[in-house]
């Protein structure tokens, strides 16, 4: 990113020398005009114009650069260029011109690649979050990309540890991982530095709730009462109170919170995820409370939500792994994209293994276990604990399956070779 810039900075700066070479030799005779500052606003408006109709398709990328490069060579006439003329109004300083000029160069070069460019290649958790681009029509992000992104991140927080969205981000991807230890401690940072903000109030109490066994209880929630407070219709945390609510056997409160989810977004993923805790509340309650608007049906799953299974590691690979190595365990769809469908950290001391693979551990809603049709489950040893498969890791696969497979035996038995 940093030799992207440094080379579009020089060919700013060089195009400006070439367009203001008439300006190194002094000052302009007190007998020249002034310039045209109204022709020179016409000119500008008819850019920005330009560029609008470029953004909405009106203009062709050919169109839009013939047309552009017209008008900035009238512009540049009508600001370099000294009439015959001679007029009383004294003229700008060459300085002045030169910072006028610059600025404008800068404009039509940063405004050029917004619109034709990829600004968001410049932002480099951006950038390592993107996929490569595959032959292929998928979009997902993948393990490796993730990862990649972590620790980008993490260096880059270390060296501005005030960077409150930086925390944010690094905390929400550990807790997607899976990673809540992490995901609490990278949130609480953030949290810090931004301490009104209610949702990451609701997501620092859920991340310390999985952390102490899934429990709201103490800590969490004094965080979601202050989310709430900030913020009485933040949906995460109103989600959270209810749930808190439902375990103490508070089901009118739980009801509360609740349906006031589904009122605020009636069609959201959260609202399909608490219709089921609506429906038993509102029975454990007496049934006294008002139905809440029906949110829109999820799509459908197959049956079995699960595959589990043992892995274990080869008797000839145990001296090519040390107890304290990560394991991976995850299931991807055999078509489809290569993001896992769900994922497990454990270490190599845990081994030998029994896992199983469900749809809480998914990375996102729209890529679950239970809605692949087949599914292939991997396990892989990694020293660096790294989700980017590297050579020397140990890994194993099963033989592709169906959702709800159980009995399932992966024994990590091969090196990953160099690339």
């Amino acid at each position: 990113m940093t030799l992207f810039v440094a080379i579009g900075a020089l060919l700013a700066l060089l195009t400006l020398a070439l367009l203001t070479r008439p300006l190194w030799r002094g000052a302009v005779p007190s007998s020249a005009a002034p310039i045209d500052t109204v022709a020179v606003k016409a000119l500008r408006r008819q850019l920005e114009q330009l560029a609008v109709q470029k953004q909405s398709g009106k203009l062709g990328d050919a169109q839009y650069s013939k047309a552009r490069q017209a008008l900035e060579r009238r512009l540049v006439d009508a600001v370099v260029s000294v009439p015959a003329a001679t007029q009383a109004a004294p003229p700008p300083t060459p300085k002045a011109l030169l910072l006028g000029l610059a600025a404008f160069v800068c404009a039509v070069a940063a405004a050029g690649y917004a619109v034709v460019g990829t600004p968001q290649a410049l932002d480099p958790e951006l950038a390592a979050a993107a996929p490569a681009a595959p032959s292929g029509n998928s979009h997902s992000v993948t393990p490796e990309q993730i990862e990649a992104m972590i620790e980008k991140l993490a260096a880059r927080l270390k060296e501005r540890p005030d960077d409150a969205e930086g925390w944010v981000m690094l905390g929400r991807t550990y807790a997607v991982l899976g990673r809540h230890d992490q995901a609490a401690s990278a949130l609480k940072q953030a949290l810090a530095l931004r301490p009104d903000d209610a949702m990451l109030l609701a997501d620092y109490a859920d991340a310390l709730a999985v952390v102490n066994g899934r429990s709201l209880e103490g800590e969490p929630s004094r965080l979601i009462e202050q989310a709430l407070k900030v913020d009485p219709n933040n949906i995460k945390a109103l989600s959270l109170a209810g749930t808190h609510a439902f375990n103490r056997k508070d089901y009118a409160g739980a009801l509360r919170h609740w349906e006031k989810v589904a009122q605020l977004a009636p069609n959201s993923e959260m609202a399909r995820q608490i219709q089921g805790g609506i429906d038993e509340a509102r029975r454990l309650a007496g049934g006294t409370s008002a139905p809440a608007p029906q949110a829109a049906a999820a799509p459908p799953a197959l049956p079995g939500a699960s595959v589990s299974g043992t892995v274990t590691l080869a008797a000839a690979l145990a001296a090519k792994a040390q107890p304290d190595d990560t394991v991976f365990v995850f299931a991807r769809a055999v078509e489809g994209p290569r993001m896992p469908l769900a994922i497990l950290r454990k270490q190599v001391r845990d081994l030998p293994l029994t896992f199983t693979l469900d749809d809480s551990m998914a990375m996102t809603p729209e890529t679950r276990l239970s809605l692949m049709p087949r599914v292939v489950v991997g396990a892989r040893i990694s020293a660096r604990g790294s989700a980017v498969p590297q050579a020397g890791d140990l890994q194993g696969f099963s033989a592709p399956v169906a959702p709800g497979a159980s009995g399932l035996k992966i024994q990590i038995a091969e090196v990953v070779a160099a690339p």
